[in-house]
């Protein structure tokens, strides 16, 4: 599908060169940086679920149940583990990490969207900073990054929480009016867009509907959405272009 820069519901309401006077561009990692097809993250999710069943002595299916319960009630299987819980938060990112990356295929298109895209790039994600290492290698991208910002910097509070949002601009140096987020849950644009963020959901290949449930993302009809798109090397390549301009 060719990339299409004014994709979205509130694409009318703005073009391309509002991203002009943006110093820093944060990115997501899971089913962001990488293509939600590939499933890399489907095999984390096995990972979640193999470890509840283990830890509550339950069937797959109930520990299945109880992972979705967790992630929507805090964020975070994680969180809810430790809150009701008292899991250790190392051993679980540990296990749960402990994946095959090389489903991943290199993206060199990515790769010389971002060299060519001005100012600091970041990674924020729920996730650890042992995973995302080892998913920008795979795609080829680890040094066009400042910093990874990952769920341990965060203090195991995983986004959408104000805090952590705050967490991180406090570490990073990063002014949310110079800034811009790219997240596959919309939920998570939520906070960046309150902060001045201009804020772009990352959808699946081929579609401009996400296919979630409906408490994970309320989609481009959102007012926080600013951008969509389903092509994130071709958006950035366009972001680079039209302030150039």
């Amino acid at each position: 599908m060719p990339f299409r820069p004014r994709e979205g519901s509130h694409a009318h309401l703005h073009d391309l060169r509002i991203f002009r006077g943006t110093e820093a561009w944060v990115f997501d990692l899971d089913n962001t940086l990488y293509p939600a097809h590939s499933n890399l993250f489907g095999q984390v999710d096995v990972r979640i679920r193999d470890y509840l069943a283990k830890l509550l002595d339950l069937a797959p299916e109930a520990a299945n149940a109880v992972q979705k319960d967790y992630y929507r009630r805090y964020g975070t299987t994680l969180r809810g583990l430790m809150e009701e819980r008292g899991v250790c938060p190392d051993d679980f990112l540990e296990y749960v990490h402990d994946i095959d990356h090389s489903v991943i295929e290199p993206d060199p298109a990515l790769g010389t969207a971002l060299a060519a895209l001005p100012g600091k790039k970041y990674i924020f994600t729920n996730g650890s900073r042992r995973h995302a290492e080892k998913t920008v290698e795979r795609l080829g991208i680890a040094g066009h990054f400042s910093d990874t910002f990952d769920i341990v910097a965060a203090d195991l509070l995983p986004k959408p929480n104000r805090e952590t949002y705050d967490r991180f601009l406090a570490a990073t140096g990063v002014a949310p009016a110079r800034a811009a987020m790219f997240e596959d849950l919309s939920r998570n644009l939520v906070v960046p867009h309150a902060l001045g963020m201009h804020t772009v959901l990352i959808v699946p290949t081929g579609t401009r509907e996400v296919f979630r449930e409906a408490w994970e993302l309320e989609g481009d009809v959102a007012p926080h959405v600013e951008f969509t798109t389903d092509d994130l090397a071709g958006f950035v390549a366009a972001v680079t272009a039209a302030i150039a301009d």
